[in-house]
């Protein structure tokens, strides 16, 4: 396995941290804090606040993919796969009813600060988008792949909304069970 940089570590601290705090409420010092380095060591990797944007929106689209390459490998039907997109309510439970999505609030600030990055960010939610449509389009709904695919995301965030929001973990329960029984009319 490969050993970690110093990049990576600051990388994967801003990535929590941003999603934790928001990028704008994030100063660099915390970041660095968290990797337990200088600010000097911190500026050698990063110039800019915008440059570990940057890379964490660089992060989250790897890991999506990864997820999602996961999620085609180990299910056997597109249905237990888009399952598996459903699924990450329950798996994330905690972290989203603390915090929130992390795509999702993450995009929201970017678009409220108007930033640069926000297209980038967005496309975390495109590789979502597409890869539903793969499966609805698997599950012979060709036509409507792309509209299925927008609702099944809608649904989802808000879910996740109303999860942080409320800190109900029945409603989200209650969702997943009502998003698998949506689901199960198009399979």
């Amino acid at each position: 396995m490969d050993k970690k940089s110093t990049r990576d570590f600051i990388v994967e601290s801003a990535n929590q941290l941003f999603y934790e705090q928001g990028f704008e409420h994030t100063p660099l010092s915390h970041i660095a804090e968290e990797v337990k380095i200088s600010k000097g060591n911190f500026y050698h990797h990063f110039k800019s606040k915008d440059e570990i944007l940057d890379a964490v929106i660089d992060l989250r689209m790897t890991n999506t993919q990864k997820m999602l390459d996961k999620w085609k490998a180990g299910g056997e039907l597109p249905f237990d796969r888009i399952k598996s997109f459903i699924d990450i309510l329950l798996v994330n439970q905690s972290k989203i009813k603390k915090y929130g999505c992390p795509v999702g609030t993450l995009t929201s600030e970017l678009a409220k600060l108007n930033h640069r990055a926000q297209n980038e960010a967005n496309e975390i939610f495109s590789l979502f988008r597409t890869w539903l449509c793969e499966q609805f389009v698997l599950l012979g709904h060709e036509k409507s792949a792309d509209r299925l695919a927008m609702h099944l995301l809608a649904r989802s965030q808000g879910v996740a909304t109303l999860a942080n929001a409320f800190q109900d973990n029945q409603f989200i329960s209650d969702e997943v069970d009502n998003m698998y029984e949506w689901l199960k009319r198009y399979s």
